[in-house]
């Protein structure tokens, strides 16, 4: 193992750059091994390029969107968080309203649209919140026309814990202050 010149870290013998600063690093057993030729020709650059070291990670400021990977700064965007659409202002001002929606149901929906009518993020989360109640009707009537056959049913109660659950979460999301499409909700391509 070598020792990195710049940050000083180990590095494997035949690198020809340290994997963490990217500094050049001479190959000491490559070079030891192989006799300089005083008549070669001089190599031209244009036959071959030089290499590029890797670049260090990028790190984004605090509160900045998260990147990933060590070469790659390309952002990682939600398509289903419309969080940004929305002003600060509309949404610490309608946030309980908007609470309203994914805890008290279709009574939740009508105090939000009274109440908050003409906000963008309260008309936001009233329109999942209608989503959450055409799902839930939709698999109510499918359990319903299927009850002979006992699993339907079954399968019904299942869904309607996890459509519960996704209300939980969405509740939490608003406490942050965020708009963002439900998790089960947003696989029905019908309801956009």
């Amino acid at each position: 193992m070598k020792i990195c010149p710049n940050c000083h870290n180990p590095i494997d013998d035949n690198a020809a750059f340290c994997v963490h600063c990217g500094t050049a690093v001479e190959n000491a057993a490559a070079q030891n091994q192989t006799p300089q030729n005083p008549q070669q020709p001089p190599v031209n650059p244009q036959q071959n390029p030089p290499v590029v070291p890797p670049q260090p990670p990028v790190v984004p400021p605090q509160g900045q969107q998260q990147y990933y990977g060590p070469q790659y700064a390309q952002p990682i965007v939600d398509p289903y968080d419309h969080t940004s659409e929305f002003d600060a202002k509309d949404i610490s001002d309608n946030k309980v309203y908007a609470m309203a929606v994914y805890l008290l149901g279709a009574v939740g929906i009508i105090v939000a649209l009274l109440a908050a009518g003409k906000s963008p993020y309260a008309s936001f989360h009233v329109r999942q919140g209608l989503k959450f109640t055409i799902i839930e009707a939709l698999a109510l009537i499918v359990s319903l026309v299927l009850v002979w056959t006992l699993i339907v049913p079954i399968a019904y109660a299942i869904f309607s814990v996890a459509l519960f659950v996704c209300k939980i979460i969405a509740f939490f999301q608003i406490c942050g202050g965020k708009a963002k499409e439900p998790y089960i909700i947003r696989a029905f391509s019908f309801l956009k």
